[in-house]
């Protein structure tokens, strides 16, 4: 039986990013791929920087001022009706 984690791994629609050391190309860490498998090698310019996730979410931070104070911790309760912790 595979191992649900190598399936996400080894999923057709997943998009990895690598790079070229010595004439072949490495795939992220904890990556691998069966010999044989086929892949689709496409050349790619320098990426973007991406912002931080803190950065992306900055104009969302102060808007909610009525939330409960454990709302983090018992976020499955308020969403799901789960017993609280």
């Amino acid at each position: 039986m595979k191992n649900a984690a190598r399936e996400r791994i080894l999923s057709p629609k997943m998009t990895l990013i690598g790079t070229v050391e010595n004439g072949k190309v490495a795939l992220p860490a904890g990556v691998e791929l069966p010999s044989g498998t086929k892949v689709r090698i496409e050349m790619l310019d320098d990426l973007p920087a991406q912002p931080r996730l803190a950065e992306t979410l900055q104009e969302f931070v102060g808007i909610f001022n009525d939330l409960p104070q454990d709302l983090a911790r018992n976020h499955d309760h308020y969403l799901h009706g789960a017993v609280k912790k």
